[in-house]
C-alpha cells in the first residue's frame, strides 16, 4: 500500500485543537497514558493468547520500554503487546468510536482545571501526546501478521495523519513523539523516572529504561546499552496492606479513575472461603459527570490471577454501587470468562455480595463514627451519591435495613440530614407512625398545608424531594416496626396524639358542616373522589389528599413529566370548616365558582398545574367584581 493521507473525525479535530492550544495545566499526563495504552496492549495480547498461544510468537515475556533522545527531541514509548494493523490504526486513531465526545469538549472547554482527568476519562488519551508534541509518529504491527504487515502512522495534529505500510519485524507498538520547541524538561532521565514513578508504578508489566552512567570526559549522563525497571512492576492490590503507604493508594485511585481528587474512603481486602478474591474499592469525593446514567457500566475491573479481564464488570457490583471504583481479583474463575459467564457464576454472585457488604460497611462506619470529621465526610458523601443509594433500597432487599438505616432527610426540624434512627428517637410519647411528605422541591415541601396540624403539635415530619423518593416508599413500608405514613394520603388519625376534646370538635364540625359538604361533592363530582371535613388543616381552607392506595399527586405529575400515563384518580378534598372563606360558602351566591376556587386552589398548593388555568381566571375575577 502506497502512502495515503487521511482526514480526521471531526470530533478529533477539535480535541486536538484544544490540545495543541495548551489548555492542559498538568503536561506530564501524556505519559501516564501513552504508557497506560502500552500496558492495555500488552494485557489484551495476554488474553487473546489465552487462546491463541502462537500470537507471543518468539516474545513470551511482555514489557514497555521508555526512550529519549535528546538530540532528536525525542520520547518513544513501546510495548510489544497486541499491535495495530493498518485498519486498525486508521480507525483507532483517526477517530472516537466511544460516545461521549460531546460531553468531553463541554467539560474541558468550561473546567480547564479537571483536564487531567478528563482526557483518560473519555478514552481519548492518545491525543494528549500533543500536548507536548508537534508530531507523532506510530510504528506497529498486530500479533499474529507478518512482518511486511506493519503500519507506520504519522501526523502533526491539524486536520490530516498519513498511514503506510511498513516492515516491522516485532510485534507491538512504538509511539514517538516528537517534542515541540519549549518542553525540553521531558528529555531527562531522572524527569521521565519521575514521572513514571508518580503515576505508573502500580503497572504489573516492567517499564524499562536505559540505565545512565557518568561520561567524566564529556561531564554529562550518558545512555548505556543496559534496560532496566523503573517501577515496582507489582500489582498494588496484590501487594501486602502493610507494605503499601496512604499516598500509593491515592495515586492508584487517581490513576484508574482519572480523577483529581482523593478518594473519600478505600478498603483493601483479601477475601478466603468458598470465592477467593482480592478487592481494593474506592468511594469518591465527588459524583461523576455520567453519575444519573442508570446504563452506565460499573467502575470496577475485573483481573483473574493477576491477568486483566475487562473493564467495568458491571455483575460485580449493584447498579445503586455504580459510583464505586476499583479491582477485584479473582483465583477462582476461569481466564476465558465473559459478560454472559459473569451474570451466571456462583463466584461472582459470591463477590458481588462480600463486596455490597464491604461497600456499605465503609458508609457504615463513616456514617456512624465518633467523630466529626468522618461523619462530614459521609454528609458530604450523603450529599453527592444519596440520590443513587436510595435506589438500593428497592433493588437490594438482602441490604435493604442496612441502606435504610444509610439515608438522610430533610425534616420540618431543620433541613440537616435526618436519619430513620434519629426520627425514631425522637419521637412524640404516643407517635406510632413515621410521617412525611414527597414534594417537588423543599420549598415546596415546607409551605404544604397538610403539614399544618404537624407543625402545631410540634410532630417531625420527614421532606422528601428527590424524584427517586417515591419509587423508595414503594418498596419501604417501615422502620424499626414503626411505618412510614404520608401525610398527605388518607386520614389523618393522630391516635394519641389527639385529646379527646379535639377528636369530639372535630366530630361536630363535620356534622354541622353536612349540608355543605354534600353541595360541595355536587359541585366537584367530576374532580374530586370525595370532599370531607379536614382534620390537618389549621390555618388553609382547603388541601388535597390521596386515598390509601391511590397514586399521590406529586407521583401523577414525575410520570406525566417522564411522558407516562399516570393511573387515573381522583383526589380527596379537605376542607377547613374554621376557616372565614369556607364559611362563607353556604351563603354565597357563587357557590360552585367558588367551591372550584378552592379545589384549584388546593391544587396549586401541592404543586400542580390547573387543567384550565382561563377557567380559574374567570371565576376569582367574577368574585373580585361580585
Amino acid at each position: 500500500m502506497s502512502k495515503q493521507t487521511l482526514s480526521f473525525q471531526a470530533e478529533v479535530k477539535q480535541i486536538l485543537h484544544l490540545v495543541t492550544h495548551s489548555l492542559y495545566s498538568n503536561k506530564e499526563i501524556f505519559l501516564r497514558e501513552l504508557i497506560s495504552n502500552a500496558s492495555d496492549a500488552c494485557d489484551k495480547l495476554r488474553f487473546e493468547a489465552l487462546n491463541k498461544a502462537e500470537l507471543f510468537e518468539d516474545a513470551p515475556n511482555l514489557e514497555v520500554r521508555v526512550a529519549f533522545d535528546a538530540e532528536a527531541k525525542t520520547i518513544t514509548i513501546t510495548d510489544n503487546g497486541i499491535g495495530l494493523s493498518e485498519p486498525e490504526a486508521v480507525a483507532n486513531l483517526g477517530t472516537i468510536a466511544k460516545s461521549g465526545t460531546r460531553e468531553f469538549m463541554a467539560a474541558l472547554e468550561g473546567e480547564q482545571k479537571k483536564d487531567a482527568q478528563l482526557i483518560g476519562q473519555f478514552g481519548v488519551g492518545f491525543y494528549s501526546g500533543f500536548i507536548v508534541a508537534d508530531r507523532i509518529t506510530v510504528e506497529s504491527r498486530r500479533a499474529g501478521l507478518a512482518p511486511e504487515e506493519g503500519v507506520r502512522w504519522s501526523s502533526e495534529g491539524t486536520g490530516d495523519f498519513e498511514v503506510e505500510t511498513i516492515t516491522r519485524p516485532e510485534r507491538g507498538t512504538s509511539v514517538t513523539l516528537h517534542l515541540r520547541d519549549g518542553e525540553e524538561e521531558f528529555l531527562s532521565g531522572w524527569k521521565l523516572r519521575s514521572v513514571i514513578g508518580k503515576y505508573s508504578d502500580h503497572i504489573s508489566l516492567p517499564i524499562l529504561m536505559r540505565k545512565e552512567e557518568w561520561d567524566a570526559e564529556a561531564g554529562k549522563q550518558r545512555l548505556t546499552d543496559e534496560w532496566t525497571p523503573v517501577n515496582k512492576a507489582a500489582a498494588l492490590w496484590a501487594r501486602n496492606k502493610s507494605e503499601v503507604t496512604a499516598e500509593e493508594y491515592e495515586e492508584f485511585y487517581k490513576q484508574l479513575s482519572y480523577d483529581t481528587e482523593a478518594p473519600l474512603a478505600y478498603t483493601h481486602n483479601r477475601v478466603e472461603g468458598r470465592s477467593e478474591y482480592t478487592q481494593l474499592l474506592y468511594i469518591p469525593a465527588k459524583a461523576p459527570f455520567d453519575l444519573w446514567n442508570r446504563d452506565k457500566r460499573g467502575g470496577v475491573k475485573l483481573y483473574v490471577k493477576r491477568v486483566f479481564i475487562m473493564d467495568d464488570a458491571e455483575a460485580l457490583m449493584p447498579v445503586y454501587l455504580r459510583f464505586v471504583k476499583g479491582v477485584i481479583d479473582s483465583a477462582d474463575l476461569p481466564l476465558n470468562v465473559s459478560r454472559e459467564l459473569l451474570q451466571e457464576s456462583r463466584d461472582v454472585k459470591a463477590i458481588r455480595e462480600g463486596s455490597t457488604k464491604r461497600i456499605l460497611s465503609m458508609l457504615e462506619s463513616l456514617a456512624e463514627s465518633e467523630d466529626a470529621a468522618e461523619r462530614e465526610k459521609y454528609a458530604k458523601f450523603w450529599a453527592d451519591f444519596g440520590v443513587v443509594l436510595k435506589e438500593g433500597v428497592g433493588e437490594d432487599h438482602a441490604n435493604q435495613e442496612r441502606l435504610a438505616k444509610l439515608l438522610r432527610f430533610a425534616s420540618t426540624h431543620g433541613d440537616a440530614g435526618v436519619s430513620l434512627t434519629e426520627y425514631v428517637g425522637r419521637m412524640k410519647d404516643g407517635q406510632e407512625a413515621i410521617y412525611y411528605i414527597t414534594a417537588d422541591s423543599l420549598a415546596a415541601a415546607k409551605s404544604s398545608p397538610q403539614l399544618e396540624i404537624f407543625r402545631k403539635k410540634g410532630i417531625e415530619v420527614l421532606l422528601l424531594v428527590d424524584r427517586v423518593d417515591e419509587w423508595m416508599l414503594a418498596h419501604l413500608f417501615e422502620f424499626d416496626g414503626k411505618p412510614l405514613q404520608s401525610v398527605a394520603k388518607g386520614a389523618v388519625d393522630l391516635g394519641k396524639l389527639q385529646d379527646e376534646g379535639e377528636k369530639k370538635q372535630a366530630e361536630e364540625a363535620a356534622e354541622a358542616f353536612k349540608p355543605v359538604l354534600e353541595r360541595l361533592k355536587e359541585a366537584l363530582k367530576d374532580r374530586a373522589k370525595d370532599v370531607r371535613v379536614t382534620t390537618r388543616l389549621v390555618d388553609s381552607p382547603a388541601c388535597l389528599v390521596a386515598e390509601e392506595g391511590d397514586i399521590s399527586g406529586h407521583l401523577a405529575r414525575m410520570l406525566k413529566q417522564a411522558g407516562q400515563d399516570a393511573p387515573k384518580a381522583k383526589p380527596i378534598l379537605e376542607v377547613n370548616a374554621e376557616h372565614a372563606l369556607v364559611k362563607r360558602l353556604d351563603a354565597s351566591a357563587h357557590f360552585d365558582d367558588l367551591a372550584n376556587i378552592l379545589f384549584d386552589q388546593a391544587l396549586l398548593a401541592e404543586g400542580g398545574h390547573l387543567e384550565d388555568p382561563g377557567a380559574y381566571v374567570r371565576r376569582v375575577n367574577a368574585l373580585l367584581v361580585g
